[in-house]
């Protein structure tokens, strides 16, 4: 299992203003089934959403010293050491001072006397924080500073009872606390003291203004209890035989926590903003379900023995895309199906660490991405045991998708790394083109007629000469970004992983060595030659393919390097810096937890006698 390590902290004083937020690998992430929140090192909450996963926060301290936040800490310098609850996103934080330690557990409540896969369909919005002293006597402090709509608005709180209660932009907050609390108009703080074996207990409500449930009392012991007992019901729903078992259950989990459970859609990332490079670039808005994300994960826990209510998925995914007929797939979309995330700047954000622009909204959106065509057929034809007898709806998306790859195959597009610009020929868009139809003539007649089937497999043998011929690029001895193109892109690793050509074929184990060579250090894949991160999920491609060449052991062994990248509570964004080992991106990130879990299943099959 990876390592938890230890930090050391020096808070600037114990009142209300917040030093500035921390590194990406810093948080925590806690999650209900229909939001996500992240916790520093300095016991602040950061980031949160409470309606779901793309509404407005009420804490965004992560993009703005001044965006609102929730801290609970020691008053003086401390060490950290923290991790979850066993089988749970219930985060447990001991800070050690010279004045003895005291823990911290965080979670978002799931819903009460749920289990299995119903948890998280009806979370109460509650935001639980216990306090328990464990040695010595431990003076701490508070701040409470809501900031509604990404930071634009502050709330007067006022009193109701013991709840602290603030109102603005349609939401209410209710705040409350067993320590005496200090209330200053827009912002609350506390101070007090822990003794062993003393507890105190702080719950934050969300509900909105205009469907208003009256604040209740809060058991916040009874409470994190129940909502541990739900992630282990979940989680114990989840029999993976494989290899490395505590760290794909942690993987699964994870997953588990970006899943808008209302839906079944997994988002790609808890966050919006935050930057891939060190300098700040690519700022976008990954609150959203890709198409290829959604498809990938499912086929992943699918895989690692997770009881995937699949004809709920893939009807939920049919109705969200509708009847698209030429014009191009949605490759995104809203939690609950929106198709419209037109990208905004917020101006009222500076950005993490001050690396701006910080914007709402994925123009992506507008994109033509054709790998995605293949990843949902694909996902279907691994999930088709649980998909028979074929609901008519999802035989229509799938029917969609195929036709659509067969008469769009030959045009450019913006490709698996969304570039905006100029539309090119992109080797795996084409394969991902290649492999819907190749899945759906596989499907057979449950899909289509006779005269379908030989059509499309006409079109998919199209499209691998295509790829063998105009994709290879015989002076740099590898498969490339792009048609015609002389630059290595790490995306090709896919190909062997879809199965379009054997890892053991001399091109790709060419493409192989290249990638390795030129765009690998210290185990970390970069996209392309001037990248300066390595890309979290092209690392554990090189894994599988490494394992699918028959190299195990050495895959093997680059898994549990990359597995070591995580922060100290097993989570990754997507992007890891290669000077510092910074963690780039928006996070938790869906795709790169993927990587990891696909990779795991790779070794375990390598690992498998043939029968």
């Amino acid at each position: 299992m990876i390592a938890r390590w230890l930090s050391y902290w020096k808070p600037t004083s114990p009142g209300l203003h917040a030093v500035c937020a921390g590194r990406i690998e810093d948080y925590g992430y806690l999650a209900d089934g229909r939001s996500g929140a992240l916790v520093g090192r300095d016991g602040s909450v950061d980031w949160w959403c409470p309606s779901r996963f793309d509404a407005p926060s009420i804490f965004a301290r992560l993009l703005d010293d001044d965006g609102g936040h929730w801290w609970i800490r020691p008053a003086g310098d401390f060490q950290v050491e923290r991790s979850y609850l066993r089988n749970t996103l219930v985060l447990r934080t001991v800070f050690t001072t010279r004045d003895g330690s005291v823990a911290v557990t965080d979670a978002l409540a799931m819903d009460s006397n749920v289990r299995g896969h119903e948890i998280g369909r009806n979370p109460p919005g509650l935001l639980l924080r216990l306090v328990e002293g464990l040695s010595g006597h431990v003076p701490m402090v508070m701040s409470y500073a809501p900031r509604f709509e990404y930071g634009r608005v502050r709330a007067h709180l006022d009193l109701r009872g013991e709840t602290l209660v603030a109102r603005a932009t349609g939401t209410t907050l209710g705040m409350t606390a067993t320590v005496p609390v200090h209330r200053q108009r827009t912002e609350a703080s506390a101070s007090f003291t822990v003794d062993p074996g003393q507890r105190e207990s702080f719950s934050l409500s969300y509900s909105s203004t205009y469907h208003e449930r009256e604040p209740m009392p809060v058991d916040v012991p009874g409470t994190l209890a129940e909502t541990a007992e739900g992630w282990r019901s979940w989680i114990s729903e989840h029999n993976y035989p494989g290899q490395y078992p505590e760290l794909v259950r942690q993987n699964v989990m994870i997953l588990g926590g970006l899943t808008y459970q209302s839906s079944g859609a997994y988002v790609a990332a808890a966050t919006t903003s935050l930057p891939v490079r060190p300098e700040g670039h690519d700022n976008y808005d990954y609150r959203y379900v890709w198409l290829r994300d959604f498809s990938l994960a499912m086929r992943a826990l699918y895989q690692a023995a997770c009881s995937l209510e699949a004809e709920r998925l893939f009807r939920w995914l049919a109705e969200a895309i509708g009847d698209v007929g030429r014009q191009p797939v949605p490759i995104m979309l809203g939690v609950e199906g929106e198709h419209d995330l037109t990208e905004r700047e917020l101006d009222v954000l500076t950005g993490h660490l001050v690396r701006g622009p910080a914007l709402i909204g994925n123009d992506a959106w507008r994109q033509r991405q054709q790998d995605a065509l293949g990843q949902v057929i694909d996902a279907a034809w691994v999930l088709r045991d649980s998909l028979e007898p074929m609901p008519d709806d999802v035989r229509r998306l799938l029917r969609s998708l195929a036709e659509q790859a067969a008469e769009t195959w030959r045009l450019p597009d913006s490709g698996m790394w969304e570039a905006r610009g100029e539309e090119r020929h992109y080797v795996t868009s084409k394969v991902g083109c290649w492999m819907a139809l190749d899945r759906a003539v596989r499907f057979g007649t449950v899909l289509g007629s006779a005269a379908d089937l030989e059509r499309w497999a006409a079109a998919r043998d199209e499209i691998r000469a295509a790829i063998l011929q105009q994709g290879w690029n015989p002076s740099v001895g590898a498969f490339t970004r792009a048609f015609g193109s002389d630059v290595l892109d790490a995306s090709v690793l896919v190909l062997p992983i879809i199965g379009f050509i054997p890892a053991a074929d001399p091109r790709m184990r060419a493409t192989i060595e290249r990638i390795e060579q030129e765009l690998t250090t210290d185990g970390l894949v970069r996209r392309w030659p001037d990248e300066s991160a390595g890309f979290v999920i092209c690392s554990f491609w090189l894994v599988e393919c490494l394992a699918l060449a028959g190299e195990r052991d050495r895959a093997a062994a680059l898994f549990e390097r990359l597995a070591g990248r995580a922060n100290d509570l097993g989570l990754f964004a997507e992007q890891i810096d290669l000077r510092t080992g910074e963690q780039l991106g928006n996070f938790p990130q869906a795709f790169s937890h993927i990587g990891l879990l696909s990779a795991a299943l790779r070794l375990t099959e390598a690992s498998t006698p043939a029968p």
